[in-house]
């Protein structure tokens, strides 16, 4: 009896899931979110593309599972940026941002943090939650209000991953103590002044 030969792509079975999970985490790590497809992640994995979707839905999904991620930020910062505009967004980022790091998953974003902090190996964790999930929804959002909106983006991420390592990793008082609304009142007028500041304060 002759046996068809085999195509050299892989059904679903009990592993394939981790395998997809290992192509996309090393290949997030070497070349960033926007550089990698689905369809050469399921051929680093040898697997059909469809077994992507059908594991994980989306490529946004892929990628929090496959950095670990407890939740996705970009949501919560699109919805507070679309709410109303550049103006007085920087407010509403900052109690949006308190309420995700002193909320249930704070434990876990934290060690996402740490451990990207600690092991230099890790570290594209980080960089890709902030570049992708903060700075690139900030600039998808107000991309068509502000000008040079990628570097103002990057500006924004900086106050936030500033307040979060002060706050949450080496808990400076007063700083940890401070209320949502004392650190929407003090930082928020900062990324409002990155928003909206004369375009040569940018780019000389």
């Amino acid at each position: 009896m002759v046996r068809a030969k085999r195509s050299g792509r892989r059904s679903g079975k009990p592993d394939t899931r981790t395998e997809i999970l290992a192509a996309a985490r090393a290949m997030f790590a070497d070349e960033g979110y926007e550089s990698v497809s689905m369809r050469r992640i399921a051929a680093q994995a040898g697997v059909d593309p469809s077994l992507i979707h059908h594991y994980f839905g989306s490529k946004d999904d892929l990628f929090l599972a496959a950095v670990e991620l407890p939740l996705d930020p970009a949501p919560e910062v699109a919805a507070v940026l679309k709410e109303g505009g550049v103006e007085g967004a920087g407010g509403r980022l900052m109690r949006a941002f308190v309420a995700i790091w002193d909320g249930p998953h704070s434990d876990k974003l934290l060690a996402v943090v740490r451990t990207s902090l600690s092991k230099p190996a890790m570290s594209f964790v980080l960089k890709q939650m902030f570049e992708h999930r903060i700075v690139k929804t900030v600039e998808d959002v107000l991309g068509a209000e502000v000008d040079h909106v990628d570097v103002r983006a990057n500006f924004v991420a900086t106050q936030i991953f500033g307040l979060v390592v002060a706050r949450y990793i080496l808990k400076l008082e007063p700083l940890a103590s401070l209320g949502v609304e004392e650190l929407a009142e003090t930082i928020g007028p900062t990324i409002d002044r990155y928003l909206t500041m004369p375009v040569e304060h940018l780019t000389r």
